[in-house]
């Protein structure tokens, strides 16, 4: 499936409205058309778009043939637009204040990008790794269990030693590896602006085991906190949960 493929499908109101429906229990034909007060017909095309799409499954069950979301296709096509919005573009500095030609970076990539580069069926999913559990604070990890996914499901998975790179090059180390997913316990305000800047989508907060964590995120029903920051202990007086780790007071600015 093509990102661009997926985009299309979601372009219209009622097809949003009946992934919503969907998202919350499994429906057929007639019971779509009536929450939506259109006809079945009607329901019936949309639902072939966004089966085309990827974005739904179906069940025949009986006379009936109900209908639910695709949530690792769903989960793909969310985790390349939060890469988008995550992402901060640097400033071309040869530019003069008037826009006069001569940009290095109009020359920078001499073979164009193709379409086929935003495809949505592959990830590479990186999972903060010790004793096949998660480890809980991304800035002094040391190990990485990293998963290649192709149409929803792991391929092959590899534990590697991030050793020696350092908490503020950790982001580049999975850049390196085409990470662009990852699951992590407790992380700080520095390592989660680097991440975002390599592109890779955060899922924060996450316990337990490894490979479930990485199971469940493609299944769409992973647990996680987006607002967990890193959970180090200062002097043993408290954690980073109850606070932003940006506050200077302790010295806990950029940890990750």
């Amino acid at each position: 499936m093509e990102l661009t493929t997926a985009l299309k499908a979601l372009a219209d109101d009622n097809r949003l409205l009946i992934l919503r429906l969907l998202g919350r229990r499994d429906y057929c034909v007639r019971a779509l058309a009536r929450q939506l007060g259109i006809s079945q017909a009607a329901v019936s095309q949309h639902l072939k778009v966004l089966r085309q799409a990827g974005l739904v499954s179906s069940e025949k069950r009986g006379y009936f043939t109900h209908y639910r979301t695709a949530g690792t296709d769903l989960m793909a096509v969310s985790s390349a637009l939060a890469a988008l919005a995550q992402a901060s573009p640097l400033l071309c500095g040869d530019c003069g204040p008037d826009g006069r030609p001569g940009c290095r970076e109009a020359n920078a990539f001499p073979t164009p990008l193709s379409a086929k580069s935003w495809e949505v069926n592959k990830m590479k999913l990186a999972v903060t790794y010790e004793n096949g559990q998660v480890f809980q604070h991304f800035g002094h990890c040391e190990q990485f269990k990293v998963y290649s996914v192709e149409e929803g499901s792991v391929r092959s998975s590899q534990v590697v030693s991030a050793a020696g790179s350092g908490h503020g090059a950790l982001a580049g180390f999975l850049q390196n590896l085409g990470v662009d997913t990852l699951i992590c316990g407790g992380i700080g305000g520095g390592a989660r602006t680097a991440l975002a800047q390599a592109g890779i989508q955060l899922y924060p907060g996450v316990t337990g085991d490894a490979d479930q964590a990485a199971a469940d995120l493609l299944a769409g029903r992973l647990e996680y906190d987006p607002d967990t920051m890193c959970s180090h202990h200062h002097d043993g007086e408290h954690n980073c949960h109850s606070h932003s780790c940006g506050e200077d007071k302790h010295g806990c600015a950029g940890n990750g």
